[in-house]
């Protein structure tokens, strides 16, 4: 097995969230609900000028969605942020409308999507189709050499000073290139940045593989990548928009290179748009395990219009007021987020995200962990228990947009794959670290019903895993270096974990010798270690075996030289 490889193409539009709970017409940052663990809402709108994909968008039917967006906030009294690409805050309309809005309630900041208007302005030449264009080798900072994204951050950092007073606070992008986003902090104090969520394939974007949800600190040399050190990471907090479920939008589109969207994006009816999947969402987002904090992005781009998302958007604004007058969640601007987490956090915390109750008609539960290590998800689907990824971070992997500009229409930034649930599956084949055991020398899937989450008091994360007929329990303990599963049962259940893929996969495995694991992705070497169990290729089954000592193994999940 040789390196593996992720493909992938686009990402499209989102939203994010931050929840706990206080007075609304406060704004000192995140007050803890009784368990201690802020749960924090952002509702962030991004503004764009015109929609050159569609004639019946017009630049008054974008203008009046957001006037819509803005008046149900209001009639709600949720606070929120508005993000302005650069040809709308050149436009006098939404300079009045969003001039008139008090700061107490109300935050204005930027979208670095990049226009005609911005480039032109800056002293380059316009290489786009239309006035807007999404490509990312004309839309986005990625499609400018380093020297000309400092021309377009000045540009719009003064355009914007020039018109609200000040320089803003919050810089939000589907993706933002490390160069750019350092420019921003470093010389005009940005306190928060948002991205996209994890996606394979939507709309000509490829993020795969990074801090799942939440927010995290990324590498000087990497946007997408959290950094491992202080000294090596951009300290300003970004966070991931659009709100992921949980469960099922990791394996949307298994098997093919595109995945669907299930998100909380309001103009999407079988998700941000359908009262009982919303209400799901919230009720794990308040009451599911999770570390330090809870986060999620609410809101929609005006591209998609008032019509398209209004049913979302009635089911999802009340229904955040109710759970900010219950102080369930808080909902803040996305600069106050970025102030709180900076604050509390010099580098990126561990996080998770459980959900263990499936939507009616499916029967299926997951755990997110993520650390400045390694991120992990585990899956149990029917009584059956799997690794669905594992990707490593490391801070010195840059990215191909650091020095040089993207020549292609696509964007893709990635991690360090140790388990890709989603890439290394195919249509026939469901790809997983197994829980497996053998029994009458064939192998078999372990079956257990009952699995929980729960916080350990140093921190970590501990999730339990009991198996049928009393047969014994897995514990599987995360921190934020490495992972440790205990089973205390029958001694007779000969249990270990086998990585399955699809054939024909590009696997990123160069060598496996019993305590180590080397891999190469991209021209990078990594390893996994074993400090406790054993690594091997089985001759029998001709798949990764990670093997017990004495009921027990840890993976040190770290990284080389991290």
């Amino acid at each position: 097995m040789k390196k593996g490889v992720f493909i992938g193409l686009l990402l499209l539009g989102g939203v994010l969230f931050y929840t706990c709970s206080m007075p609304k017409e406060e704004k000192k940052p995140v007050e803890v609900k009784a368990d201690g663990k802020p749960k924090i809402v952002n509702i962030i709108n991004f503004i764009r000028l015109l929609e050159p994909r569609s004639k019946k968008i017009t630049e008054d039917v974008l203008y009046q969605t957001v006037v819509k967006q803005l008046e149900m906030m209001q009639e709600y009294n949720l606070r929120g942020t508005f993000l302005l690409q650069y040809d709308a805050l050149l436009d006098s309309s939404y300079q009045s409308l969003l001039k008139s809005l008090p700061d107490s309630l109300y935050e204005i900041g930027g979208w670095f999507e990049i226009p005609q208007p911005l480039v032109e302005n800056a002293g380059i030449k316009w290489r786009g189709r239309y006035p807007w264009d999404w490509h990312a080798d004309v839309g986005f900072s990625t499609g400018y050499s380093p020297e000309e994204r400092e021309k377009l951050v000045d540009v719009y950092m003064e355009d914007f000073k020039e018109i609200f007073g000040y320089f803003p606070k919050s810089m939000g992008c589907w993706f933002i290139d490390a160069h750019s986003l350092k420019y921003m902090y470093d010389k005009y104090g940005i306190v928060a940045s948002c991205n996209c969520k994890d996606q394979i394939g939507t709309d000509g974007y490829t993020m795969w593989g990074g801090y799942w949800n939440q927010g995290y600190y990324a590498s000087v040399k990497n946007a997408y990548m959290p950094a491992q050190n202080y000294e090596n990471q951009i300290s300003v907090p970004i966070f991931r928009m659009l709100g992921s479920d949980p469960i099922h939008q990791y394996d949307n589109g298994l098997g093919t290179s595109h995945q669907g969207v299930v998100s909380l994006e309001p103009v999407y009816g079988d998700a941000g748009g359908d009262s009982t999947w919303v209400n799901w969402f919230f009720k794990h987002f308040v009451e599911g395990e999770c570390l330090e904090y809870n986060y999620v992005q609410v809101g929609q781009e005006n591209s998609f219009t008032w019509n398209n998302m209004k049913k979302g958007f009635e089911i999802q604004i009340p229904l955040l007021a109710q759970l900010r007058d219950e102080k369930k969640i808080k909902v803040e601007t996305l600069s106050e987020s970025g102030e709180w987490f900076s604050k509390k956090y010099k580098i990126t915390p561990a996080t998770s995200v459980t959900a263990l109750n499936d939507l009616s008609g499916s029967n299926q539960k997951t755990v997110w962990f993520n650390s400045r290590f390694y991120r992990s998800n585990l899956l149990w689907d029917n009584g059956t228990l799997r690794f669905r990824d594992i990707h490593i971070f490391d801070e010195d992997m840059a990215s191909s947009y650091l020095t040089e500009r993207a020549i292609s229409n696509q964007c893709i930034y990635f991690t360090l794959p140790f388990v890709d649930g989603y890439c290394w599956s195919s249509a026939e084949t469901t790809a997983g670290l197994w829980f497996k055991a053998e029994k009458n020398r064939q192998e078999i899937l372990l079956n257990g019903e009952k699995l929980t989450a729960t916080e350990a008091e140093d921190g970590t994360l501990i999730v339990v895993w009991k198996l049928d007929d009393e047969l014994g329990t897995f514990s599987i303990h995360f921190d934020e270096n490495s992972m440790r599963i205990d089973f205390e049962g029958d001694d007779d259940i000969n249990w270990y974990l086998a990585l399955n893929t699809a054939e024909n996969r590009e696997l990123p495995f160069s060598s496996v010798n019993g305590k180590k694991v080397e891999l190469e992705f991209e021209n990078i070497d990594y390893e996994i270690i074993a400090e406790k169990g054993k690594l091997l290729i089985s001759e029998k089954y001709n798949i990764l075996q990670i093997l017990p000592d004495r009921n027990s193994m840890v993976l040190n999940l770290s990284g080389v030289g991290i």
